[in-house]
């Protein structure tokens, strides 16, 4: 994906061989916020890119003529395939080579090809180019944990990931906000080209300002000197308990997510009638809103669990923060009126949205330090090969079923079902903090 002899060159550029571990990396505060920043900005854009098609939906159904099968399989596993399964090579490049050189070169292909989305004339032509952001978006996350891991100890680092998580919750929002307008007044294909564009001159900033950390092992770590490989990565993660729970934790998570954030969009617009510029203007920032507030919160309290409890604390507080927004959620899809539904929508959301630092951050804790881009990618392997990939397309494939029976009202009680899976879910962040508190009895 990447030229290796441009990312090899680089990988010096820390004046350290390729995999090198430091106990002491030597980043200023100022270039580590700096970092922190750009990292998080190139999240954010890598959600807008990928979620602004939740909202353009209806349009491209109606201009394309689409069914909710076809919108399900861009949504979802068209483009999932290949950002699933190519984030393990890149990961395995970045735990030896330079990781910004990596993630610039990813964000520029991925905008490039949010932007060629425009362009489509039929649905093959808009599968390729969705296949297109997901081969580029494969080399933005796994490169991105580990230099977080490297910049934070252990002890701050679920807040540096939630606050880079804020990517999720703003990405997604800003997609919804600038493709609803752009697709208001001008039309579907114009949002995608001016979404995507101002990607490749960002991929330049990246280059030109984040810093590569040297690599860092945690207090007491192994560091050998030999090179694991992925194969060394799906064995040592499979060998974790409390990663293996955690895994199946955030996967169902985002099973959920995928499937609710990609079609929630098409779902007001249908059952209650609003317009793209009502959904962008309106719900967007609410849901934007609740996102940074649970993101931030949920970082910082998982901190100070941790640090009061044990690490055990932190897959718990997530276990009962979704046990709380769950009553929410399944009145979301019951909601006869749309201000109700806004309403519950933006509750539900202030309670179930700060998963992703707190688990991020233990699989960063839990994994070896030489394969910690490797477990980011097995994790978002799993996360997106079916999360990502079995969510929206599974909300489609029940819509198209359910319409003899429930007519245009089919996609809520499609979306209805897939939040239900919400328990198992749970059930799978308990059994993480169990397992962590067996493995890990004192604080950490």
């Amino acid at each position: 994906m990447a030229d290796s002899a441009a990312i090899a060159a680089g990988a010096g550029a820390t004046g350290a061989a390729p995999g090198a571990v430091s106990q002491s990396p030597e980043v200023s505060a100022k270039a580590r916020k700096i970092t922190l920043l750009l990292l998080t900005v190139t999240y954010f854009f890598s959600y807008m890119d990928r979620q602004i098609l939740a909202i353009l939906l209806e349009d491209i159904k109606a201009d394309l003529l689409l069914s909710d099968t076809q919108l399900g399989l861009l949504s979802g596993f068209a483009f999932a395939i290949f950002y699933a399964t190519l984030g393990i090579p890149v990961a395995a490049l970045a735990d030896r080579m330079n990781r910004v050189n990596i993630i610039s070169i990813s964000l520029a292909i991925w905008s490039a090809m949010t932007a060629a989305c425009g362009l489509a004339q039929n649905f093959g032509h808009l599968l390729a180019a969705r296949i297109g952001v997901g081969v580029g978006e494969a080399g933005s996350s796994p490169p991105s944990h580990s230099i977080i891991a490297d910049l934070y100890p252990a002890n701050k680092r679920a807040l540096a990931l939630s606050i880079y998580a804020l990517g999720v919750t703003l990405g997604a929002a800003a997609g919804q906000m600038f493709g609803g307008n752009l697709t208001y007044y001008f039309d579907w294909r114009v949002a995608f080209i001016a979404i995507g564009l101002p990607g490749v001159a960002l991929a330049v900033i990246v280059k030109m300002f984040a810093t590569e950390p040297m690599r860092r092992a945690e207090p007491g770590a192994a560091t050998d000197e030999g090179q694991p490989s992925i194969k060394d990565g799906f064995r040592t993660i499979f060998a974790n308990r409390s990663a293996v729970w955690l895994v199946a934790a955030v996967t169902l998570t985002s099973m959920i997510g995928y499937a609710l954030t990609g079609w929630t969009p098409a779902y007001l617009i249908r059952i209650f009638e609003l317009n793209t510029l009502q959904v962008g203007n309106i719900v967007a920032p609410l849901l934007a809103v609740a996102g940074v507030m649970s993101g931030l919160g949920g970082g910082w309290l998982a901190n100070r669990l941790a640090e009061k409890h044990g690490m055990h604390a932190q897959p718990l507080m997530v276990a009962g923060l979704k046990l709380a927004a769950l009553p929410f959620l399944i009145w979301f899809y019951l909601a006869q009126s749309a201000p109700v539904a806004v309403g519950v929508y933006f509750f539900a959301a202030l309670l179930q949205s700060s998963y992703l630092g707190p688990t991020f951050s233990l699989i960063q804790t839990l994994a070896p330090v030489k394969l910690r881009s490797v477990w980011a990618a097995i994790t978002l392997l799993a996360i997106n090969l079916i999360g990502l990939g079995l969510g929206p397309t599974m909300v489609g494939v029940l819509s198209d079923l359910l319409v003899p029976r429930y007519g245009n009202e089919s996609l809520r009680y499609a979306l209805l079902i897939v939040a239900c899976v919400t328990p198992l879910a749970i059930f799978c962040y308990w059994r993480a903090a169990v397992c962590m508190k067996r493995d890990f009895p004192k604080k950490a």
